[in-house]
């Protein structure tokens, strides 16, 4: 009888067959615990010993459909963002985790104890909308997207970490008739160059939402339409966090400076030094 481990193994090497290298280990031990519902550490300590009967008739499936490139997250179900697991579906785009620093620049900023109310735009599975609501008990978020079933999936992850009195969900091309004025905007907007799409990794390219990758031919019709429309919805000195995309740091930086009711703050930078969240104030 096969062990765990051998059967893991030769998981592995498929994966890395199918064009998988860099995480073709670390997804075949992923996809075991999710179908043993096991952690890290017993997986590890109980790999040598004969997988459970039913096991390999579960587990094939799972690695089949990761050798088509689909991602990990759309097969277990979940990702863990800013400490918490949230539900993902192929309705919404999968949370990175440079968009922590959009939750990260928000706690920073607002304070511990005072009411404060907040915008997440393109808020998709409502991880950051969620992530703020759940760190802070004085935080109201309304949170928007365009597709009707991403925010199914928000609301099911604002009742999972039980903040849903605390988060509203809106249907909502950007903001839509939501009102201000807010302490605070936060946005993920759509922002992949569409001329870029032939050189996406096809788990991206191919499984996630078009709708909520794509901004345009440069990638910017979004952030645009987010500088415009962001800040007549803020207090004065409210604040505005957004997410962009690699290489656009200039072009953003320049469409806050011109814009005339905002002042340019800053550009916060991920662990790789890349530009990748902007902050502007209400004037």
């Amino acid at each position: 009888m096969k062990t765990i481990r051998e059967i893991v193994a030769s998981a592995s090497d498929r994966l890395r067959a199918a064009g998988i290298s860099a995480s073709a280990n670390l997804d075949a031990r992923l996809l075991a615990q999710h179908v043993l519902s096991w952690d890290t550490a017993r997986l590890l300590a109980r790999a040598g010993e004969a997988a459970p009967a039913d096991f390999e008739a579960a587990y094939e499936p799972l690695v089949a459909r990761r050798a088509t490139r689909e991602p990990l997250a759309y097969i277990t179900g979940h990702r863990e963002f800013f400490g918490l697991e949230f539900e993902v579906t192929p309705d919404v785009l999968i949370p990175r985790p440079e968009t922590e620093l959009v939750v990260e620049a928000v706690l920073s900023s607002m304070p511990t104890s005072q009411l404060f109310t907040m915008i997440d735009a393109c808020t998709g599975c409502g991880n950051v909308a969620v992530a703020v609501a759940k760190e802070r008990v004085n935080a109201r978020v309304v949170a928007t997207d365009v597709s009707v079933a991403a925010l199914d999936v928000a609301r099911r992850n604002a009742v999972l970490h039980g903040v849903e009195g605390r988060v509203t969900f809106v249907e909502a091309d950007l903001f839509g008739d939501v009102r201000g004025p807010v302490d605070v905007i936060t946005a993920n907007p759509p922002y992949v160059p569409a001329r870029s799409a032939a050189g996406l990794q096809p788990e991206v390219g191919d499984h996630e939402p078009h709708v909520a990758l794509f901004g345009g031919d440069d990638g910017l019709d979004i952030v645009k339409r987010v500088v415009d429309e962001a800040p007549p919805l803020l207090r004065p000195g409210g604040l505005l966090f957004f997410e962009f995309g690699f290489g656009q740091e200039i072009d953003v930086e320049k469409l806050l400076r011109d814009c005339p009711s905002v002042a340019f703050i800053e550009l916060k930078r991920d662990l790789q030094g890349i530009a990748r969240t902007a902050v502007a104030r209400r004037i």
